[in-house]
């Protein structure tokens, strides 16, 4: 699987949106040409189990939105599916730039798979930055592609399932984590 990040400089685009319903509610996924732009949860609902549909696309839908929704799609029914789809082109400068927050955000993504969990500090050390906690915690509050770059598999070191969005999405993160471990995947 490529990682995904790739894409032109972030700058003028025509910016489409398509709209999901998954079993954490309406997803939206909007981006342009060159690549996903961002993926907002919008928790409206209580997660369930049940599949993942488009409800809303326009009819000139980038590709890389398309294919996001594909393997949205495919992770909503089997996580596992997703290791053998590819990855879509992001286009956000938080996971195209030379940050630490990008080189975080590429390492969960790369590094971090369907069923596993890492702490904060684990995250922080394979980034290359083993005292930059607080920092991977600052990446996960500012990761434009939940679902995608897998920020709800990062938990604190005592076990803990910590924050996630905000402390709104809590329950989601929760609900991820046993979604992807019910589908016979040791973490």
């Amino acid at each position: 699987m490529e990682s995904g990040l790739r894409g032109k400089d972030a700058g003028e685009c025509h910016v489409t949106a398509l709209t999901l319903c998954c079993p954490l509610g309406r997803v939206r996924v909007s981006g342009c040409e060159n690549g996903v732009h961002d993926i907002q949860i919008q928790m409206e609902a209580t997660p369930a189990a049940g599949g993942c549909v488009v409800l809303e696309s326009p009819e000139e839908t980038p590709a890389a939105v398309r294919l996001c929704a594909d393997w949205l799609q495919a992770y909503f029914s089997d996580p596992r599916a997703t290791e053998s789809l590819p990855m879509p082109a992001f286009h956000h400068p938080l996971l195209l730039g030379e940050t630490f927050t990008s080189r975080v955000l590429q390492t969960l993504l790369r590094e971090v798979k369907v069923g596993q969990t890492v702490s904060y500090k684990r995250l922080a050390e394979m980034a290359g930055n083993g005292r930059a906690v607080r920092a991977v915690g600052g990446a996960m509050r500012r990761n434009p592609v939940p679902l995608l770059v897998p920020c709800h598999r990062v938990i604190s070191s005592s076990g803990q399932s910590g924050s996630y969005m905000g402390g709104k999405g809590n329950h989601l993160k929760q609900w991820l984590l046993v979604h992807e471990r019910a589908r016979g995947v040791k973490g």
